[in-house]
């Protein structure tokens, strides 16, 4: 009979592997900041600024030491981190670009045929061109090319916009650098370290490790789960992975925070000890960003913490049930609530315009005054000056 791992250690074994069982204030160097990257495997970059940017946000809520001038030096400077794909764009440990190759000539071989179905011939012309140019003249941006337009979809980008964004998502190209938050294409052997980009890995080795690191960053996992972790495998891929190496792995029984059927899942025989007696996250509350990788799983964050939640961006606005841009809030080991905030540039301040204490949360004064501290280093965080709050901001009912 498999063994059975209740909830409340499941959460706390998963938040430990996350970053968010240390102390928040601890210093944190530069080399520190990487060695969270790597620990994370990647971090989403979002381009929407609504308190400050999603990757700046996982990152803080980690470390309130956080400094985001470590980011930009590790990324356009040192060249320890790349950014491409995963689930989304994200920035990632250049130390695994070898593995991203095999996404690479996955993505050439589906996003060729679709674009030359949509654009012909020209867009071949249009790749070999602009990789001429920037070989010859250094880096682009898509407003270095005439007749660009903003998009709002890949099928509405102009022929060079696109060709940029195949180029990149397939290798040839990487982010040098963004300009505000505009992309900066170069050649990718001028920007990811030589050691990093001449290295190769055989497919075998590349499934291996694909599974293996997802799984070691889970802690537990459902098949589904390992294969989403990093967006990089196919289910039949993991599916061998599985069976070659059933030996080092055990099925686990993950207790739901609903009580429901416990969900069967996976974890490697010789399991960190210490998971299974992880330690207590920090008591103060945390807001998360909406893409923090805690969270990014949304089926996998209701059984563990029992936190439904969906981004509503693309909701029309009577039909959204909380906001367009909503944040989780942590405290301890359990999402406490969700908060509509915006840092107003032009008022200088932080708004404050709702939140929602999940069920069974009481709204004690201990409890706010750790939710008033939190918004303040949000605020400073932010760069603004005050705060402002709505008059009907805390939610009662």
């Amino acid at each position: 009979m498999p063994a059975t791992l209740p909830n409340k250690t499941a959460r706390r074994a998963f938040l430990a592997l996350q970053g968010l069982c240390e102390p928040p204030h601890r210093g944190q160097s530069k080399d520190d900041l990487l060695e969270t990257v790597r620990r994370l495997g990647f971090v989403q970059v979002d381009s929407i600024n609504t308190v400050a940017r999603a990757h700046h946000m996982i990152l803080f809520s980690r470390n309130a030491t956080y400094r985001e001038n470590h980011l930009k030096t590790l990324v356009e400077a040192d060249r320890h981190l790349f950014e491409n794909w995963t689930h989304d764009a994200s920035i990632i440990p250049s130390q695994f670009f070898c593995f991203w190759r095999h996404r690479f000539a996955r993505e050439e071989q589906r996003l060729q045929q679709r674009y030359e179905a949509w654009q012909g011939s020209p867009f071949l012309h249009e790749c070999d061109g602009i990789l001429e140019r920037i070989a010859r003249d250094g880096p682009v941006m898509t407003r270095d090319f005439g007749g660009d337009k903003p998009s709002t979809g890949w099928w509405d980008w102009h022929p060079s916009k696109t060709a940029l964004e195949y180029l990149w998502r397939t290798g040839r190209l990487a982010i040098a650098r963004r300009d505000g938050f505009q992309k900066v294409y170069d050649l990718a052997e001028r920007v990811i370290p030589d050691d990093c980009h001449c290295a190769e890995v055989e497919h075998h080795d590349f499934v291996d490790w694909a599974c293996r690191s997802a799984l070691q960053r889970l802690g537990f996992a459902t098949r589904g789960e390992i294969a989403a972790f990093w967006d990089l495998l196919k289910p039949d891929e993991v599916a061998a992975w599985l069976a070659e190496h059933a030996d080092e792995l055990e099925t686990v029984l993950i207790e739901t925070a609903d009580g429901s059927k416990p969900r069967a899942c996976l974890r490697f025989r010789d399991y960190p000890a210490f998971l299974d007696e992880a330690p207590e996250p920090p008591g103060r509350i945390r807001i998360l960003s909406p893409f923090d990788p805690a969270l990014r799983d949304r089926a996998r964050a209701e059984r563990l913490f029992g936190f439904h939640y969906r981004i509503e961006i693309f909701v029309p606005e009577p039909k959204r049930v909380y906001g367009y841009y909503v944040f989780p809030v942590l405290r301890g080991d359990r999402i406490v609530g969700r908060i509509d905030m915006k840092a107003d540039r032009n008022a200088d301040a932080l708004t404050v315009r709702r939140f929602w204490p999940e069920k069974g949360i009481r709204l004690s004064k201990a409890f706010l005054t750790d939710l008033e501290a939190e918004l303040d280093r949000m605020r400073r965080f932010a760069g603004v000056t005050g705060m402002a709050y709505a008059g009907d901001w805390l939610v009662t009912s």
